[in-house]
């Protein structure tokens, strides 16, 4: 909890550093924040160039807007306020204008994110049933519908809190505890073989 308090007040110093025109401070931010919202957008997205470029125009938002960032919140969950609403955005777009990339790789094909990740030591018969497990969880969290996907990513993913969950889905924590509760009970019945 220390460290996370600590990490809470580096925020706000940053922030404002930022604020006072100390434009590097946003670089400080972004070596602190960037993997992780990174993670948290491809999870959402499951598109590695989007979650990237998503990932970047939440840090350009807060850099436009550092003069409107209340301290008394956790830069954290402003941070992914912005980051959940920008993947809102490009969900919402993609849903109006579907489009498909010829450069885009199939899914059984490779050549994406797992396949530059380091291989462990693992059988072949393991190695088929991680990845066959893993590709299963992926497809049934896409599957659920934006209002429950999301909750879950933030909480079980980010390790949010239900506040926090909250305050970035605009919701109450009671909202997000019946929301959480209804993924993973999809969760479980697309998964129950697995389970």
């Amino acid at each position: 909890m220390e460290t996370e308090e600590a990490a809470d007040a580096l925020d706000r110093q940053d922030m404002a550093r930022l604020a006072s025109g100390h434009d590097a401070a946003l670089n400080d931010l972004m070596e602190r924040h960037a993997p992780r919202l990174f993670a948290y957008l491809l999870r959402q997205l499951r598109d590695e160039a989007e979650a990237e470029d998503l990932a970047q125009e939440a840090f350009v938002r807060v850099f436009q807007n550092r003069q409107k960032f209340n301290p008394q919140y956790r830069f954290m969950t402003w941070l992914y306020t912005i980051a959940t609403n920008l993947a809102r955005n490009w969900q919402r777009q993609q849903t109006r204008h579907p489009h498909v990339s010829l450069e885009a790789e199939s899914e059984f094909a490779g050549g994406g994110l797992k396949d530059r990740l380091p291989a462990e030591q693992a059988g072949p018969g393991e190695n088929l049933e991680t990845t066959e497990r893993a590709a299963a969880v992926r497809a049934a969290l896409a599957a659920l519908p934006e209002e429950l996907r999301t909750p879950i990513l933030l909480t079980e993913y980010e390790q949010l809190t239900q506040r926090e969950a909250a305050v970035i889905l605009n919701c109450t924590p009671k909202a997000v505890e019946m929301r959480i509760y209804h993924a993973r009970t999809q969760l479980r019945q697309s998964l129950a073989k697995f389970v």
